[in-house]
């Protein structure tokens, strides 16, 4: 067997070398198939597929408070009741992501961090590579001084030293002693913290229902599931509800699964994307198909002289589909040649919100998908023609010049254009919806002006910023020194700059009304200077904004966003109400703030979402408690005098330097850019979609092509003859065309039936259109139809060139 085999193997490689344009072609075809498949399911195996780093992920859950049903951070008095009361965890650890200005060697930088409870990583189950994690003594005020090491951290800034365990680091000014480095398993998990302290909780704050901004992570039992843990979350919360009554900031907890909110809705669009490029692929399969029939006319008597020496169909089958293997196995390799090019660009387009992205690469997983996807490749568009070429009257069909075999070949060529045609329908209709709705974010009114404005993040240390009054006025300053550049319009801070981080949810009460949890008016909160909505351009739509006079122990003010303002007071001025919110008043009831304007909405968090209740608090009256809330973390927005943003990056890095020497500038960018980087994730479907649409209507359009110039082929004599008798040469490019298009007409009709099916799973990621929108059907049928008609105009006017005498003679 082996030895057959080896004589197929090597006919087949002869058989190759002999016809090497049709090698090449076929190659070709295939690796761009391939090489495309290969390339997307290397994005989902990264982001959806790989296993996580530690053991029965499934078992790893968030715990959050339920607001609305969906997750949202958790009071320390929630997290300490839940870890005291339930029995559905093994454990459960609490942490939130802080800012930290680390100084190692003369160069300070602001990194993230995660302030965790000590057993954080005994949840994960991953052990440290050097050193040790920090123990629950550790994790006590005044003995919080340790670090534990990213491994990414301690490869880029101690060139991966181990003797940096036990020596200290500055965070934030305070000496911290480093006891370990995590291993690069957990830089895998898809996070972004690059070190973390303990969390130190005092019994003050694990009994705080009002303060929620941690995130809790659990692992579950064996054999408990998690329908059960919420059942149980159920019943802890309304065991609280009695023990702590007339406590308005209770929540229910909220369990869900660690591995889905990492994955989040990646898996839905490369999920689409994994179809597209499946039918990419089986387009260009069946443009080798097409080739192969063409190839079995042109080897009839070979064939047929093989039958004759008792060669049987079976083996005449195999002898063809090793060659077809042949093919598709060097269509792969060159596929993957071609993903290892393209790999840099494709990690390029990585959309914010994909977890894990970063590590795209080729490994063992992609590398046998490439040998699965070859292999089924071969089956694809090797058995039709090997069955239509192999079979068993041959003989008979050479006595019979080949006519019946050459018309059953045309045939089926035939039904392979108007298959191919109908799934580049599909992928068109799909790419031409997700261009259009790019289209259409792109005129999204956001409530902003993005043009000209650069925006930053500064944070100021514990140290010597304690006073909230301190810190407040740091803030004012910095703006007013940005103001007076000669190169800046208008400066401000925000604690919330739409599309950038930070920003606090608070519940808003109409005055009068009693605060329940239930009705309340759930508000986005931004701090800020006075200049923030002249710096943005949010028009004014009634009342005032903010004045020098808004100052501590002036009265309390706040301006609203028209959402804001609409769901607080329904059909009602909202100037001149006032709205309780955000920090306790002289009787212990959440104090009142007087609204003094009405602003635009505002898109926070870009065109695709819509605009929330926002509203804003001037600085000089913020709550204490905010600047332990964001950690004293504000955002710059600077208008320029010109629309070139990027050029006033020195400036207001000087500016900061001026303040204090030791707080870093981070987080840089123009506002232009952060509204780009929101429409990422549509961007990267979109290009790709469209790659792939514009792949399978080239690849089309050459089976087209290939159908009709068989079609001429065979019928040289009889369109000779009808040219020699008087019919004119643009009747017979117009019969030619007729036949040609024939195929394309009825892929269209089938196509179209299909695109409108398909496109149902796109209503996700299409914007202000529907998934059958008229105007992108008949902009991509009138694009394939003239694909098509050119496509089969081209051999039809060749045709009707040749010279009747020669062609009679050469017949």
């Amino acid at each position: 067997m082996f030895e057959t085999f080896w004589q197929d193997v090597r006919y087949a490689e002869r058989a190759l070398r002999r016809s090497p344009l049709f090698t090449l072609t076929a190659v070709a075809t295939l690796a761009l198939g391939i090489g495309a498949m290969t390339a997307i399911f290397s994005v989902v195996y990264a982001v959806v597929l790989q296993p996580f780093p530690f053991a029965d992920p499934e078992r790893v859950v968030v715990v959050g408070e339920s607001v609305d049903g969906q997750l949202s951070d958790v009071s320390g008095g929630n997290f300490n009741d839940w870890r005291d009361n339930s029995t559905s965890f093994e454990r459960l650890a609490a942490f939130h992501y802080t800012n930290a200005n680390v100084a190692v060697g003369e160069t300070p930088e602001r990194i993230v961090a995660a302030r965790t409870t000590h057993d954080f990583f005994d949840v994960f189950g991953i052990r440290p590579l050097h050193g040790r994690t920090y123990t629950a003594d550790e994790d006590r005020p005044g003995r919080e001084q340790v670090v534990v090491l990213s491994h990414r951290f301690w490869v880029r800034r101690f060139a991966s030293r181990p003797d940096v365990v036990g020596s200290d680091i500055r965070l934030d000014g305070l000496p911290y002693s480093v006891i370990g480095v995590m291993s690069p398993e957990f830089d895998r998990m898809g996070t972004q913290e690059e070190v973390w302290i303990p969390v130190a909780f005092t019994p003050a704050r694990l009994a705080l229902h009002d303060e929620h901004f941690l995130t809790v992570v659990g692992r579950l039992r064996p054999g408990v599931t998690l329908e059960r843990a919420n059942a149980e979350l159920q019943t802890i919360h309304r065991r609280m509800e009695q023990q702590f009554a007339g406590d308005n900031q209770l929540r229910a907890g909220l369990a869900q699964s660690f591995v889905s909110l990492q994955v989040g809705d990646a898996g839905a669009r490369l999920s689409v994307l994994l179809g597209a490029v499946t039918l990419v692929l089986l387009i260009a399969c069946l443009n080798v198909a097409h080739l192969l029939l063409a190839r079995g006319g042109v080897r009839s008597h070979e064939i047929a002289v093989r039958a004759a020496l008792g060669a049987g169909q079976r083996r005449l089958v195999r002898q063809l589909l090793t060659e077809a293997m042949m093919l598709a196995f060097l269509g792969g390799a060159v596929g993957l040649l071609f993903v290892y090019g393209a790999m840099p660009a494709i990690v390029s387009l990585s959309p914010q919100g994909f977890n894990r992205f970063d590590q795209v690469g080729i490994n063992g997983p992609v590398l046998l998908f490439a040998l699965c996807a070859a292999i089924v490749s071969a089956l694809v568009f090797g058995v039709m023609p090997a069955l239509q070429t192999a079979r068993p009257d041959l003989v008979g069909a050479l006595k019979e010049s080949g006519r019946t075999a050459a018309v059953s070949r045309a045939r089926l060529r035939t039904i392979l254009v108007a298959a191919e045609v109908s799934i580049s329908i599909v992928l068109l209709v799909g790419a031409g919806l997700l261009v259009r709705s790019a289209i259409n974010l792109q005129r999204v009114d956001t409530g902003f002006n993005t043009s000209g404005v650069l925006s930053a993040r500064v944070t100021l240390p514990t140290t010597g910023y304690e006073d909230p009054s301190r810190v407040a006025r740091t803030f004012e300053t910095l703006a007013e020194t940005l103001a007076a550049s000669s190169s800046v319009e208008a400066a401000a801070i925000t604690s919330n700059a739409p599309m950038t981080p930070g920003g606090n949810a608070n519940g808003l009460v109409p005055e009068g009304k009693v605060f329940d949890p239930n009705d309340f008016v759930l508000g986005r909160l931004a701090v800020v200077t006075r200049d923030y909505f002249r710096v943005m351009r949010i028009p004014l739509v009634a009342g005032r904004l903010f004045l020098p006079d808004d100052r501590r122990g002036a009265p309390l003010t706040m301006v609203l966003s028209e959402t804001a303002a609409r769901l607080l007071f329904p059909g009602q001025d909202a100037v001149g109400k006032r709205v309780a919110c955000c920090e306790p008043g002289p009787s212990g009831a959440p104090s009142l703030k007087l609204v003094v304007g009405i602003v635009g909405d505002v898109r926070n968090d870009g065109p695709q979402q819509a605009p929330l209740a926002n509203f804003y608090l001037p600085i000089a009256q913020a709550p204490n408690a905010t600047w332990n809330w964001i950690q004293r973390s504000m955002t710059l927005v600077v208008r320029g005098r010109s629309d070139d943003a990027a050029a006033l990056t020195g400036v207001v890095r000087n500016a900061v330097q001026q303040m204090d020497a030791t707080v870093p500038l981070y987080n840089v960018a123009t506002m232009q850019q952060r509204l780009q980087a929101t429409l990422a994730p549509t961007r990267f479907n979109t290009v790709l979609m469209l790659l792939l649409g514009t792949i399978g209507l080239f690849l089309a359009a050459i089976g087209v092509y290939g159908v009709v110039a068989f079609f001429v082929a065979q019928r040289q004599r009889d369109l000779a003859i009808r040219i020699a008798l008087g019919a004119g040469r643009g009747n017979v490019v117009r019969g030619v065309v007729g036949q040609g298009m024939k195929p394309v007409l009825a892929g269209v009709a089938i196509g179209l039936a299909g695109a409108v099916a398909a496109s149902r799973v796109l209503g996700a990621y299409v914007f202000g259109i529907g998934t059958t929108d008229p105007l992108t059907l008949t902009m991509v049928v009138a694009v394939l139809l003239v694909v098509g008609l050119i496509a089969a105009a081209l051999p039809a006017m060749r045709a009707a060139r040749v010279d009747p005498i020669t062609a009679l003679r050469a017949d």
